[in-house]
């Protein structure tokens, strides 16, 4: 087990790690659609690239996850194993609506035998989320 400092400087050099080995500016916050956000998760435990869903408004929050739905048949053209959650539950208890592909392999954060792969997969499917986005922004800001 490690403690609480070891396990933060474990995370800050997995996600320094991976900045490093693969230098690239991301879309992720970027999307100007408030509370709606590409991210790269990785911990103890699982690994995924998500599209969060999770503005203050919930009205916002349906009328943003239904225009993802309706697009869904186009996203899993390009992500097969994309799996739509309008209630995926976070480690706070919170709930948002969340689009995302799990890390299939074998992860964890603690791990450093599992970062590359994990790199690889987040290497090839954030930038299929990004391409997505991007070819389908005013049909997703259009609500």
């Amino acid at each position: 087990m490690f403690s609480k400092a070891e396990a933060t400087q474990i995370r800050k050099e997995f996600w320094t790690s991976f900045g490093k080995s693969f230098p690239r500016k991301w879309l992720l916050y970027n999307t100007e659609i408030k509370g709606f956000s590409f991210k790269f998760v990785g911990d103890r435990k699982k690994a995924m690239v998500c599209l969060d869903i999770e503005n203050p408004d919930e009205l916002v929050n349906l009328l943003y996850f239904d225009q993802m739905v309706s697009l869904k048949t186009l996203l899993e053209t390009e992500i097969p194993e994309v799996i739509f959650n309008d209630e995926y539950e976070l480690e706070s208890g919170k709930k948002i609506h969340r689009i995302y592909v799990p890390f299939e392999g074998k992860f964890s954060v603690h791990n450093k035998n599992t970062w590359r792969d994990c790199f690889e997969f987040y290497m090839e499917i954030m930038p299929k989320f990004e391409a997505f986005y991007y070819e389908y922004e005013d049909v997703i800001k259009n609500i």
